[in-house]
């Protein structure tokens, strides 16, 4: 496992170094005084997503949908249940599967890769029910608490590793990049970006191997969260937006398609879009270094590197859609069994390749 991470971290361009060891204590702290800050210390609870979503399909046997991970899974710092990653990628999957999409939400604020076991037993433990995909957040505690990369991958890989053999497909969407967070300033913010991307690499690294896919969060694709923070943070500085999910939505959900075989899938990889078949651990740090990246099992030990389109709402239609979704419940979740936010409310396109 150690060696893993090695070789993912000498493609990205090496470790930390002794002088960058005893900064990134002075940097985790300083993480920590900043949560601390800019939340209050305490942030509120996330709304609920779980229910059925895509009623207008029919009641026929839904798709069944698990997320597990920390905060980010959780969707804390939205209001509504309708802009939570749950209900935003549930809306999308049952838009092109044409089909009703099922969610369970296991994700606990505050968790840790070690965390993920009980979450998998949970999510597991109804028989009946077995999902049929599932989408992981995690990485971003493991990096303020500084737990060892060996041990945090060593739970996500086990984790994957349960799922898979339940015969779910799983996606996870890697460590994303503390370096974004306002209150962390240079040269902190630089050994914050090397550490997430590190943590991100080995993500990847594992996962694959493991038979999951990734979707590199990084910095929730960094243009537009350096270029509109206060829009793609919630007022926490920490957590997401409405927008900020919906972004990072709109990046995974081609993968999660694509995972369930609803997305159409090339023979070959695109050179026009900087697609390739990779080493694992040279793909891993490429995608870590490319938010937006997503990374496939390949043949042992290759993986392919894939870079798949996304297209915005144009403003107006944003605008409209967050209006009217002022005057609905926030889904399933607000007493409204089987609602769900339209594509356009939640603020990405579906868009068949």
């Amino acid at each position: 496992m150690a060696r893993r991470i090695a070789a993912g971290a000498a493609y990205g361009g090496g470790g930390v170094g002794l002088v960058g060891v005893a900064a990134v204590g002075v940097l985790l702290a300083e993480v920590q005084l900043a949560k601390r800050s800019v939340g209050g210390g305490v942030a509120p609870l996330p709304p609920r997503g779980d229910g059925l979503y895509g009623l207008a399909f029919g009641r026929s046997r839904p798709l069944f949908l698990g997320l597990l991970g920390d905060s980010t899974a959780a969707g804390q710092g939205v209001r509504r249940a309708g802009q939570t990653p749950a209900a935003l990628l549930a809306s999308g999957l049952a838009a092109v599967a044409e089909q009703p999409v099922d969610v369970v939400n296991v994700a606990l604020p505050g968790a840790r890769s070690d965390d993920l076991d009980r979450q998998v037993t949970l999510l597991l433990s109804d028989t009946s029910r077995l999902p049929d995909v599932c989408v992981i957040m995690i990485g971003a505690n493991d990096v303020t608490h500084r737990m060892p990369p060996t041990e945090s991958v060593r739970h996500l890989a086990a984790a994957v590793r349960r799922l898979r053999t339940a015969g779910a497909e799983v996606v996870v969407g890697t460590c994303p990049d503390l370096g974004t967070i306002e209150p962390v300033y240079q040269p902190l913010r630089w050994l914050a970006r090397r550490v997430s991307r590190q943590l991100a690499a080995a993500q990847t690294i594992v996962t694959v191997e493991q038979g999951g896919r990734t979707v590199s969060l990084g910095d929730l694709l960094g243009p537009e969260f350096a270029a509109n923070p206060r829009e793609m943070f919630s007022v926490d500085n920490y957590h997401p937006s409405a927008e900020g999910y919906a972004t990072a939505a709109m990046a995974m959900l081609p993968t999660l398609c694509a995972a369930l075989g609803l997305w159409p899938e090339p023979d070959r990889p695109d050179a026009s879009r900087d697609e390739s078949v990779l080493p694992v651990a040279q793909a891993a740090a490429t995608a870590a270094r490319e938010a937006g990246t997503e990374v496939t099992p390949s043949r042992a030990p290759w993986a392919l590197l894939k870079h798949r389109r996304r297209r915005r709402l144009p403003e107006e239609s944003a605008a409209a859609g967050e209006a009217g979704e002022e005057a609905e419940s926030a889904g399933p979740a607000a007493g409204r069994p089987g609602a769900a936010p339209s594509a356009h409310r939640s603020g990405f396109r579906v868009h068949r390749r």
